[in-house]
């Protein structure tokens, strides 16, 4: 099969690689379309940051070159032994949240925060290829009435979910979400659904995506190449005391310090971003009682996605805006994504047909 394969920073290789047949436990899928996510930029870009390289991780037992893409779904092909419930030519989405199932954050449900955290696609062999063979807690069998296309975009709406249910957002309060890629669009998107907000405020420095984000729900759009911290105050509400939930989804820590300058007092600011290391004014901090809260990951979110996408016709799969095939994943994937000059928000590749036996 053709598979998309890291082997260091901007050295990913499409190659020829054989499928492994699935041993008990796991399952071969085709894989239908994968999502291109940040978290693969910053592996292409100067990785490695989360791929094993040297020793293997201890649930996928790999170690680079690895296959890359998370966000990824397909059709059952072949199922090993001990797989209830999955048959060939069942459709499905892919959580590719690795989990050991035995220590105690797992064991309390916490999957997402396993001590051997970590993701297929990253830490192990993902969807950057035309098939997959994966462990069979990570599939999530699809209705009909759930597209393909829309199954693409369950992973990055995952993380929107759980970021929301950090926040606990309660009736009536206003909302800004800093950073509008993929996540902080699906924040959007998804905190207009539920309709608990009474405002939300999308802001970043590109017009296209404010113009989405508008059309996703946002109530206020700002962009901040114009407009600071002051603004978005004002924005969230006529007060001018700032939003009551901000979602920084965008990873630097100019980017969050801003965040708590708008938020009110007491307020909570929901750290998305990916930073390594931030410096912050915590005497303001304490004074303005605010909370930090960190969101990693998600657990338990696929069920109401399906049920979203098929109960209520969410439309996920807007922030997706090109499809391209896997020969071209590193050129109009990787360097276009980079690039940065464009209009690009999630890019899809299709590895192959969908469906089909290994080959």
């Amino acid at each position: 099969m053709r598979a998309a394969v890291w082997h260091g920073a901007r050295d990913v290789r499409v190659l020829d690689v054989e499928v492994p047949a699935p041993g008990p436990g796991e399952v071969t899928i085709a894989v239908a379309y994968c999502g291109i996510c940040g978290s693969d930029l910053h592996e292409y870009a100067d990785g490695p940051h989360a791929i094993p390289v040297g020793t293997p991780h201890p649930e996928s037992g790999v170690a680079a070159p690895l296959i890359l893409g998370h966000e990824f779904c397909g059709v059952v092909t072949a199922v090993g032994r001990a797989v209830p419930g999955l048959s060939p030519g069942d459709r499905v989405a892919v959580e590719p949240h690795y989990r050991c199932g035995m220590c105690p954050r797992c064991a309390a449900g916490e999957y997402n925060l396993c001590r051997h955290f970590g993701f297929a696609g990253l830490m192990g062999h993902g969807g950057l290829a035309e098939w997959a063979t994966l462990p069979a807690y990570m599939l999530h069998k699809l209705p009909e009435t759930v597209p393909l296309e829309q199954a693409a975009v369950f992973e990055p709406a995952a993380v929107a979910l759980h970021a929301l249910r950090r926040a606990g957002i309660r009736q009536g309060e206003t909302v800004t979400v800093l950073g509008l890629g993929p996540i902080g669009l699906l924040i959007v998107l998804l905190a207009a659904r539920y309709g608990v907000a009474r405002r939300i405020v999308a802001a970043d420095v590109r017009p296209s995506r404010l113009r989405l984000a508008r059309k996703l729900g946002a109530t206020e759009i700002v962009d901040v190449r114009e407009a600071g911290a002051a603004a978005l105050r004002v924005a969230a509400g006529a007060t001018g005391e700032g939003a009551d939930v901000t979602f920084e989804v965008v990873g630097k820590e100019e980017t969050l310090r801003t965040c708590l300058a708008a938020t009110r007092r007491g307020g909570r600011v929901i750290f998305v971003g990916l930073a390594e290391t931030v410096t912050l004014d915590a005497f303001a901090l304490v004074n303005n009682e605010q909370s930090i809260i960190t969101t990693v990951g998600y657990r338990d979110c696929y069920p109401e996605l399906i049920r979203l996408v098929a109960e209520e016709g969410v439309d996920l799969a807007a922030v997706v805006t090109a499809t391209i095939p896997l020969a071209d994943v590193v050129e109009r994937g990787f360097e276009a994504l980079l690039d940065g000059g464009g209009d690009e928000i999630k890019i899809l590749v299709r590895p192959g047909s969908g469906r089909g036996a290994p080959r």
